[in-house]
């Protein structure tokens, strides 16, 4: 395919995409109010404990007319991107995928079906740790626990769990780099001390409750999956034989053997015919 026909190709592709997502728009304008119910959670169970109910109802602050309608779409929109994520990974698939061998097609496919588990359990936890990091954020303020502002919430919550979900695929990136042969698995476990240290230094800084137990909980599974990157990166090694090339034991100022060297005869080779003449009894060559 020349270059206008790719580009032709990926207008096609991304017109399918959001198609999808403008049909997902509409569900995801149904179960908005739902997302908003599951992730008001929270906010209302601590409304209840400090008594700051308002006829038996936990309330939001509201600064502008359009603050409620554009975080209704703000969901409707998270929601369309989740529901119509089939169709648009599909589209990106079929437009890289003619690019790859059979065994990289393979490992993505593989690739794929862990990051979106991981993804997953990563917003989850995510979700649990900035339940319970609230009260205790709130407790820490002048203010203490008071209502709150609607859109600063829900910035708040949905921030913390794209944060949680997106480093959960930090060790399928370094699996990743092992595969494809850029970092070896004995480096990887050479590493694991900066790895831990790190793990604990970004769950200290990110998780919203100041307490030991969510952090070390936090940094306890990313040096987890961690490990586990790190024992599948050396299996892989193994498979493949890495370690045991034929210089690996060798110095670089180490001469080469030659005395047990006995080059094979090298014959001559069959004549080449002549190939048909042009002009004037001229080949090609000349």
């Amino acid at each position: 395919m020349t270059l206008i026909e790719h580009i032709r190709e990926l207008r096609d592709r991304l017109f399918k995409a959001s198609l999808a997502v403008a049909a997902g728009l509409v569900l995801g304008w149904i179960m908005s109010r739902w997302a908003f119910e599951q992730l008001e959670v929270p906010y209302c169970e601590l409304m209840t404990k400090e008594h700051l109910l308002i006829n038996d109802r936990c309330q939001f602050l509201q600064m502008g007319a359009a603050d409620g309608l554009m975080l209704r779409m703000k969901l409707a929109l998270w929601l369309a991107l989740i529901v119509a994520a089939p169709v648009w990974l599909y589209q990106l698939w079929a437009f890289i995928a003619p690019g790859l061998h059979r065994h990289e097609r393979k490992w993505a496919y593989t690739f794929t079906a862990i990051a979106a588990p991981l993804f997953g359990l990563g917003v989850t936890l995510g979700f649990i740790m900035a339940s319970n990091g609230l009260e205790v954020l709130m407790d820490l303020g002048v203010l203490g626990a008071t209502m709150l502002e609607v859109t600063k919430y829900v910035s708040f919550m949905t921030g913390m769990m794209l944060l949680f979900g997106v480093s959960f695929e930090f060790p399928l990136l370094l699996l990743m780099l092992n595969f494809a042969g850029v970092v070896s698995g004995k480096k990887m476990l050479g590493w694991w001390r900066v790895a831990v240290f790190i793990s604990f230094a970004f769950a200290a800084v990110t998780t919203p409750d100041p307490g030991p137990f969510g952090m070390t909980v936090f940094a306890l599974c990313l040096s987890l999956l961690y490990f586990i990157a790190v024992g599948v990166a050396l299996l892989n090694d193994k498979r493949k034989g890495r370690g045991k090339e034929i210089y690996a034991g060798l110095d670089d100022d180490e001469t080469s053997s030659i005395d047990d060297y006995q080059p094979e005869p090298v014959e001559a080779g069959a004549r080449v015919e002549p190939i048909a003449p042009l002009e004037r009894r001229y080949d090609d060559m000349t």
